[in-house]
């Protein structure tokens, strides 16, 4: 996904901490949604989704905790990267706030570089995974099943059948370490004599894709990382 594609919801009382976030991640191209409180934040989030939202600890009203442990409740949100805006030395907040659903924190006073490095590696968790019957999408590929086909970057690619079952295994729980006894039994149906068959069909399957996103995990198996 390009950062046009990433939607980012800044939560923030004090209206030039939003101004200065807000030309942070302008300027690298995201879109950028702000709002003062938490109630509102409630609304503006469950309308539009937001792959982030940072969110300020310490507002009137619904403070920061409360607010994103509303959010955990909406079930629109549940992919949604939450993290929190702390003042330095806030440890009570920081751990009330990973208790509250709280994937990370950001401390004030905010480095606009070091900023920008945190969300840009937030959002590479991020992941729109669809799961149907016979239709995977994760980021921008998209797996048909009963085609045996996969489209990335708008090229068609049909893939043979261990090769595809491979894949659409690795998919089916992005960033799971699947061991080598387990693709094994679940592709081939038996323990293989030679391990360097998997290996192959791993390395023809990255190459047709041209991607990067399967990990070898030395000595244990594969994961489709994300």
């Amino acid at each position: 996904m390009k950062n046009k594609d990433y939607k980012i919801l800044l939560v923030d009382d004090e209206a030039d901490v939003l101004d200065m976030l807000e030309a942070i991640l302008t300027k690298e191209k995201y879109t950028v949604l702000r709002i003062g409180n938490g109630e509102d934040a409630l609304r503006i989030a469950e309308e539009n989704k937001p792959h982030l939202i940072i969110l300020d600890v310490m507002m009137p009203g619904l403070d920061g905790i409360e607010t994103c442990k509303e959010m955990k409740t909406i079930s629109s949100l549940h992919k949604s990267i939450i993290v929190f805006l702390t003042a330095r030395g806030e440890d009570f907040s920081q751990i009330a706030g990973f208790d509250a659903g709280a994937d990370d924190y950001i401390v004030k006073p905010i480095n606009p570089r070091l900023l920008v490095r945190r969300v840009k590696a937030l959002l590479r968790r991020f992941t729109y995974f669809e799961d149907t019957f016979d239709k995977k999408i994760v980021g921008d590929i998209v797996i048909y099943k009963e085609k045996y086909m996969v489209v990335h970057n708008d090229e068609e690619i049909i893939l043979p059948r261990k090769e595809f079952e491979l894949l659409w295994l690795l998919v089916s729980k992005v960033n799971k370490v699947f061991t080598r006894h387990e693709i094994f039994s679940t592709i081939w149906g038996q323990t293989l004599s030679s391990e360097r068959t998997m290996d192959v069909h791993v390395r023809k399957v990255r190459e047709k894709l041209k991607i990067e996103n399967i990990k070898t995990v030395k000595g244990v198996g594969y994961k489709f990382e994300v």
